[in-house]
């Protein structure tokens, strides 16, 4: 019974994370702004940061199954 909230859990971190993953990599790579306002770099490191730690959380979350 509690498998099916971990499991939807775990599948939305874990698109969620890949998702920003990739377009932060697509925005890097066409050397166009992460965000606006901010220097590339450190957008880029808080973005991937949170890209990382979303794709984490959905591992773990598909551990508990």
């Amino acid at each position: 019974m509690e498998s099916g909230p971990a499991i939807f859990t775990g599948t939305v971190f874990s698109l969620f994370g890949a998702a920003l993953l990739g377009w932060t990599a697509v925005r890097l790579r066409h050397r166009e702004p992460v965000a606006h306002g901010l220097p590339r770099t450190a957008s880029a490191t808080v973005a991937t940061l949170a890209a990382v730690t979303a794709l984490a959380a959905g591992v773990w979350c598909f551990g508990r199954l």
